[in-house]
């Protein structure tokens, strides 16, 4: 039986994004893949702290003055994730830590101040915020979320879940370097995943995945270089400094939304992150910043 690709790059979340998938004739419909682009569309529409009309500026908007809000269904369980990843991580993944963007200004090329940074830092912490579903509470005036670290995972997984309900069993979802397997490709063999190198070109390895979830999380590109010293930015909410240790970690899983958070909490444990990792079962691969790699794959 002959085989359709169907295959889009686009460009969402702030960066480039492909979906790559192949289908027999009768279920291979550009409507799978209209439907993939309009759900990573209404994502970010949802939750981009970029867009003025987003339901997280409204959220914001609110957190700023001191209030409160019921949220719908979608929202409450990523804010449940998120209050799972504070936990489990000891308060390091914390979605009110975005706000230290404001300080580090990786475009500008200087480091911040101690005084801002301390300021921001005052600012941070989701025991600030009062979650009681379906209602969120911010009795400290001042807090802000940022979804940053879920929202582009949990768009890959849900353009996944499209897909497979369309009856599609071969293909892949990439959103950035955050990436979905459906199944082997249509010769039985699995998807190659390049994995780059951090601190030089070309790849660190080559993985061959035949179904599941990739993803990575380091300083890439966003960093801030000055004399020779590298920052990261992926920031500790409790120093409100980049991490030091760990230059890049990848995680393999079954959901794009759990290898991603389990990536950059594994970052922000900075000495205990291969340990961490170690712990939690699933394939890994890091380097540190001194070029050190270890993992299981």
């Amino acid at each position: 039986m002959p085989i359709v690709c169907l295959r889009h790059r686009f460009k969402a979340m702030g960066t480039i994004c492909e979906v790559e998938l192949f289908a027999p004739p009768q279920k291979a419909k550009s409507s799978v893949l209209a439907a993939i682009l309009a759900e990573v569309e209404r994502l970010e529409q949802r939750y981009s702290r970029y867009r003025a009309d987003s339901l997280l500026s409204k959220i914001n908007r609110i957190a700023a003055i001191g209030g409160s809000l019921e949220v719908d269904s979608e929202t409450q369980s990523l804010l449940n994730y998120a209050q799972t990843c504070y936990e489990q991580s000891g308060g390091l993944f914390d979605i009110t830590s975005g706000i230290l963007r404001r300080a580090w200004r990786f475009d500008l090329g200087q480091l911040p101040s101690l005084e801002r940074i301390e300021a921001l830092r005052a600012q941070i912490g989701w025991d600030k915020v009062r979650w009681q579903p379906p209602r969120l509470g911010f009795p400290t005036p001042g807090v802000e979320l940022d979804f940053g670290g879920i929202v582009k995972e949990y768009a890959v997984d849900r353009a996944a879940a499209l897909a497979i309900a369309a009856g599609i069993r071969s293909g892949m979802v990439n959103l950035g370097g955050d990436i979905r397997i459906l199944g082997p490709r249509p010769d039985g063999n699995p998807w190659r995943v390049g994995i780059r190198h951090p601190r030089c070109e070309g790849l660190l390895t080559t993985l061959l995945v035949q179904e599941g979830a990739v993803a990575s999380s380091g300083d890439y590109e966003r960093c801030l270089v000055i004399d020779g010293r590298r920052f990261s930015h992926i920031l500790n909410p409790k120093t409100g400094w980049p991490v030091q240790h760990l230059a890049a970690v990848t995680v393999l899983g079954e959901l794009c939304t759990v290898a991603g958070s389990a990536a950059t909490i594994a970052l922000l444990k900075e000495e205990e992150g291969p340990s961490w990792l170690q712990a939690l079962g699933l394939p890994h691969l890091w380097v540190s910043v001194d070029g050190e790699t270890g993992g299981v794959l």
